[in-house]
């Protein structure tokens, strides 16, 4: 259990920095940088500039942040494009 309670807030995606790093505007207009958390990577779920996330912060540093859920986006198919091609 951590000693203070994290931070949960949505925004967007406007920027890709390097090493996994996105630059996020939150919906209070407050511009943080973000990195996606593991079971995002584990399960490579992909984000991209326009995305809506939701971002949790520690309240000891607010200007960096953990991306926590990326929002389906309308039109897009619940699987995602698949590559097809080999089949065992």
């Amino acid at each position: 259990m951590a000693k203070e309670e994290l931070i949960t807030m949505e925004g967007e995606i406007n920027e890709i920095l390097p090493d996994g790093r996105f630059g996020v505007t939150l919906d209070n207009e407050h511009r943080i940088i973000c990195y996606t958390a593991g079971k995002m990577r584990r399960y490579r779920i992909r984000s991209v500039v326009g995305d809506r996330v939701h971002v949790e912060m520690t309240p000891y540093d607010l200007s960096k942040g953990r991306i926590v859920f990326r929002e389906r986006t309308p039109g897009q198919s619940p699987a995602g494009a698949r590559k097809r091609g080999f089949r065992r």
